[in-house]
């Protein structure tokens, strides 16, 4: 059994590149051997900024699955999914959205730098508003207590944890809730009961953190216990009510910095991006297009490979020995842009190509990718409605 659960999706607005690939999935492809995760297709989170281009959407939603599974992401060891076949993920929005003050949504970070650098695009709707809430929704409606984030979307992993704060400040206080407690706890075993209340009473008395990791564990580690009596010996164990929904926390990840074409910021919306399912024709002409330092006006002209858009892919690609002939070569004019190029161009393609391959796999039999999809969205499913029958009782809206 996994002690952590990550949750982590990708919204389809169009063909993945280059970017996603070192951002994204080549980390997904590491994290799915060592935590229980969870991979969605984000398509409502994609309306939030798209909601007016919505003909393509389908066949990006399959198209980019197919780009999951050919880059590695394995079926068999995570859980793949359609945010909007699970319905769950709505009505838990709904209902965090009378908790949760506007306020909050205002102050998250991305929320006007976002309205600026999509000017272009009329953002004055509760969806651009609220996606955040939506996103907490996401994460909180798996007990998700990992989420793979950059430095930069570490704000939306703090909101969702003061959502969960919040919800279980005004719906975690079970009538009876300590009897409920023990009785949960008498069902790990004498032996393990005793020493669950020995760390429970280490630490909220003495404050000892180390009893808190040892509880947590001996919990995540206990196979017969029910959802709810997991939540509310985990809130026990905190001095709290019963924790109805688990806080999560920050997966940092470091994110490979791959500029475009144009050595702007890799982007669909710049047109300068190295798509994931190209031909390798294409790929050379377009690696043989970047953008280089603009000081080599001429073959003979020394430059600085440091300012190069070509060195970002020399860094992540070449061995030491092919760095240093380029770092010579560009600053004494040793070396053309076209032969700095030609390493990166053939590196880049040895990656691709089996990927591409694999792809192709995929595109020939779309029913697997549907079928795969059917059985993720059900298995999503199923632990969206453990988690919503207990919003639901906390929140008196369970009826008989």
């Amino acid at each position: 059994m996994y002690a952590d659960r990550v949750l982590s999706g990708m919204r389809p607005t169009g063909a993945l590149h280059l970017g996603h690939y070192h951002g994204v999935l080549k980390n997904w492809v590491k994290i799915q051997h060592e935590f229980e995760c969870l991979f969605m297709v984000a398509d409502w989170h994609a309306l939030t900024t798209h909601y007016d281009a919505t003909v393509g959407l389908e066949t990006h939603v399959w198209e980019m699955v197919v780009d999951w599974l050919s880059a590695g992401v394995d079926p068999n060891q995570a859980t793949l999914f359609i945010q909007s076949r699970v319905p769950e993920h709505a009505e838990l929005h709904l209902l965090l959205s009378m908790v949760t003050p506007v306020g909050w949504l205002e102050r998250v970070p991305t929320y006007k730098e976002q309205q600026q650098k999509l000017a272009d695009r009329d953002l004055s709707s509760y969806g651009f508003l609220g996606y955040p809430l939506l996103q907490a929704a996401d994460i909180l409606l798996y007990r998700a207590n990992r989420v793979p984030v950059g430095e930069d979307q570490v704000p939306h992993i703090e909101f969702a944890r003061e959502v969960a704060r919040r919800f279980n400040h005004f719906y975690g206080r079970e009538p009876d809730f300590e009897q409920h407690a023990l009785r949960a706890a008498a069902k790990l075993g004498h032996k393990k009961s005793r020493l669950f209340l020995d760390f429970r009473v280490r630490y909220t008395e003495r404050g000892e953190a180390e009893a808190l990791l040892s509880a947590r564990e001996l919990l995540a580690e206990a196979q017969n216990l029910s959802l709810g009596d997991r939540e509310r010996l985990f809130g026990y164990l905190e001095g709290n009510g019963k924790q109805i929904l688990s806080e999560p926390h920050a997966l940092l990840t470091e994110a490979a910095r791959l500029p475009g074409l144009d050595g702007q910021k890799m982007s669909k919306s710049y047109g300068n991006t190295l798509p994931l399912r190209v031909d390798e024709g294409t790929l050379r002409r377009k690696i043989a297009g970047m953008k280089t330092d603009e000081a080599r006006q001429l073959r003979t002209d020394p430059g600085e490979p440091t300012r190069c858009p070509v060195y970002a892919y020399h860094r992540l690609y070449s061995n030491a020995e092919t760095l240093e002939w380029v770092e010579e070569g560009c600053r004494t004019a040793g070396i053309g842009c076209v032969q700095c190029k030609q390493p990166v161009a053939d590196a880049i393609w040895a990656e691709l190509r089996p990927l591409n391959e694999r792809a192709d796999l995929y595109r020939e039999d779309p029913t697997l990718v549907r079928n795969l999809l059917a059985d993720g969205c059900e298995r999503a499913r199923q632990l969206a409605s453990d988690t919503l029958r207990e919003v639901r009782e906390a929140m008196g809206l369970l009826y008989g």
